[in-house]
């Protein structure tokens, strides 16, 4: 498979029609027809289905669409760090984070790298610790800001200073919104939404201990602020860190923290033993030496 074909079947999937994909190519019609013919035959797979008005992804052709996009993304990653390497920085460096309080000391750190190297620019993608990992070993990222407890065998990393705190988000009208703190025992009665990391459920399941196996979850989240729009329909009560939603408007939603306190920490991580774009380098060196001045 040749890149520039999986750029043309890309394309095709976006537009839904072989015709409007020709021309933002600037390919003709039967061209880019015949180079589709000529992958599926490669692959010997049926990829879509032509309908008369757009096309239709055959199941094998969404786990191609799915693989297309990280090989071109991986690509064009590549192509960026092997432009950056002149004598001025510049380039682009790829963060994945979660959302967590962490994450206003990262930004600090890229204002400060930002203000010394002001070609280089930032990638930023907001995800699950277990996602951002899953793009990090796959080379899409180059740094992943990640909520603990999670495995580090693979990474060297930078453990972040602030602690961030679990509780609850729930109404404001809510009469336990009264209170300064909840347990165990008073959230197990109640419609929760969940964390959708397995890791962080083992994390809540040891705080509940005897009352884990009798909660009503009504819903699981992979962001906070998703989970939060299901709390202010009155869908349920969140379960979260408090600085995941730094904007939360407290005349809509509200966070009380757990008792007895429950805690974690954060860790700006990168895969050992992997080459990294100079940029890229630079920033891993220069995150060392900031965040540890923090």
């Amino acid at each position: 498979m040749e890149l520039r074909v999986l750029r043309y079947f890309l394309a095709v999937v976006r537009e839904e029609n072989i015709t409007r994909a020709a021309d933002v190519l600037h390919i003709t019609q039967p061209t880019l027809s015949r180079q589709l013919s000529m992958l599926e035959e490669e692959l010997g797979v049926k990829l879509m289905e032509r309908g008369a008005r757009k096309i239709v992804l055959t199941s094998e052709g969404i786990l191609l669409r799915r693989r297309a996009e990280e090989l071109v993304a991986l690509a064009d990653k590549t192509e960026l760090e092997f432009a950056s390497q002149g004598e001025t920085l510049e380039g682009r460096i790829s963060i994945g984070s979660g959302e967590a309080a962490a994450v206003s000391a990262l930004a600090r750190c890229c204002e400060a790298f930002h203000g010394q190297y002001p070609l280089v620019t930032f990638d930023l993608l907001t995800a699950t610790a277990d996602v951002v990992k899953e793009q990090m070993d796959k080379g899409l990222l180059d740094i992943g800001l990640l909520l603990e407890p999670i495995d580090m065998d693979k990474y060297d990393y930078i453990r972040m200073a602030e602690r961030e705190e679990w509780g609850v988000l729930m109404r404001p009208d809510d009469p336990l919104a009264a209170r300064n703190s909840l347990t165990a025992a008073e959230l197990a009665a109640l419609p929760l939404i969940l964390p959708r990391r397995l890791s962080v459920q083992s994390e809540l399941a040891n705080w509940f201990g005897g009352e884990y196996p009798r909660l009503n979850v009504r819903f699981t989240s992979n962001l906070s602020t998703n989970a939060a729009v299901m709390v202010r329909q009155g869908m349920g009560y969140a379960m979260l860190i408090r600085d995941s939603l730094p904007f939360c408007d407290e005349r809509e939603i509200v966070f009380r923290p757990l008792s007895p306190a429950l805690g974690a920490s954060s860790v700006l991580a990168w895969r050992r033993q992997q080459p990294f774009s100079l940029a890229a380098t630079k920033f891993i060196s220069f995150a060392k030496c900031f965040l540890s001045m923090v």
